[in-house]
C-alpha cells in the first residue's frame, strides 16, 4: 500500500468515526425527546387534565413553567437559572475530568501490573466502601464551604467507578492477544497504546458513565450545604420555602444537565469506538 492510499484509508476511517458519533448522539437525543414528550403528556393528564393528583401535593406543568420563568427572568436563591447551571456544571466537569483521568490511569496500571495491584489494591478496598457523602464533613473541615470541598467530594464519587471498570477492562482482554504482544516484544508506551487501552476501552467508557452519574448525585448533596448558587441550592431553598414547583425546576434542571453530559460522553464514545455505534 502506497503512502497516499494509507492516508486515504485513515481519512475515510476518521470520517466514518465522526459520522457514527453524530448518529449515536442524535439518535439518543431523538429517543429521549420522545420519552420526555410522553412523560409531559402523562404529567399534564394527572394534574391539570383530570385533577387526579392535587397541585398541593405535586405541581402541575403550568405551575412549574411559572416557577421556571421566575428563576429565568428574576432569579431565585441569589442567582438566575443559567448562573446556577453554570456553577453546577463547572463543578461536575472539574471533579469528573480529574477523577476519571486519574482513575482510568490507576485502573490500567493495576490491571497490567501485579506489583502495582498488590501495593494499591488493599488501600483501595479499604476506602471503597465509604460512601462519597461521608466525605462531606471532612471536606468541609479541610477545605471550608467553598467549591474546593464540593470538587473533592465529586472526585471521590467519580474516582471509584473509573478505577474498577478500567481494572476489569484490562483483565478481560483476550489472553491470546496478550501472548501475541509478548511474543512480538511490544513494550512500554506502545504496549499501552496498541494493546491495553484499546482492549479496555469498552469497560473504560462504562466506568465513565457510572462516574458521571455519581458526580451529579454527589454534587446535589454537596450543594445542599454551604452553597451560594447551584442546582442543589435551588432544591435546598425550595424546600425551605415549601415551593414545590421550584423544587421540581431544580430536579428537572439536574436531569437535563446530566442527560446532555451523558449524550456528549456517548458522542465521544461513538467517535473513539465507531464499531460500537448502533
Amino acid at each position: 500500500m502506497t503512502p497516499a492510499q494509507l492516508m486515504h484509508q485513515r481519512r475515510t476511517a476518521a470520517a466514518s468515526g465522526w459520522g457514527s458519533g453524530v448518529a449515536v448522539f442524535f439518535g439518543s437525543a431523538r429517543r429521549a425527546l420522545i420519552a420526555i414528550g410522553a412523560l409531559l403528556l402523562v404529567w399534564w393528564a394527572v394534574t391539570d387534565g383530570t385533577g387526579l393528583i392535587s397541585n398541593v401535593r405535586f405541581p402541575s406543568p403550568s405551575e412549574t413553567w411559572v416557577a421556571w420563568q421566575q428563576i429565568l427572568l428574576e432569579g431565585y436563591s441569589s442567582a438566575r437559572w443559567h448562573e446556577h447551571v453554570i456553577r453546577s456544571v463547572t463543578l461536575v466537569t472539574v471533579g469528573f475530568v480529574v477523577a476519571s483521568s486519574l482513575g482510568v490511569a490507576l485502573g490500567l496500571a493495576m490491571g497490567s501490573s501485579r506489583t502495582i495491584e498488590a501495593l494499591v489494591n488493599p488501600a483501595f478496598l479499604f476506602l471503597r466502601p465509604i460512601p462519597p457523602l461521608a466525605w462531606i464533613p471532612l471536606a468541609i473541615v479541610w477545605l471550608g464551604l467553598g467549591d474546593s470541598a464540593k470538587v473533592m467530594v465529586i472526585f471521590v464519587a467519580a474516582f471509584v467507578p473509573s478505577v474498577i471498570n478500567s481494572f476489569s477492562g484490562v483483565r478481560q482482554i483476550d489472553k491470546p492477544l496478550l501472548e501475541a504482544s509478548a511474543m512480538l516484544d511490544v513494550k512500554g508506551w506502545r504496549y499501552w497504546k496498541e494493546v491495553l487501552i484499546p482492549g479496555a476501552l469498552p469497560s473504560i467508557f462504562t466506568g465513565l458513565r457510572l462516574s458521571l452519574q455519581a458526580s451529579w448525585t454527589t454534587l446535589v448533596a454537596a450543594e445542599l450545604v454551604g452553597a451560594v448558587a447551584g442546582l442543589g441550592q435551588i432544591l435546598n431553598q425550595g424546600a425551605q420555602d415549601i415551593y414545590t414547583a421550584m423544587i421540581l425546576v431544580g430536579m428537572i434542571s439536574v436531569a437535563l444537565c446530566g442527560w446532555l453530559m451523558t449524550l456528549a460522553l456517548g458522542w465521544i464514545e461513538g467517535r473513539v469506538m465507531p464499531w460500537r455505534a448502533q
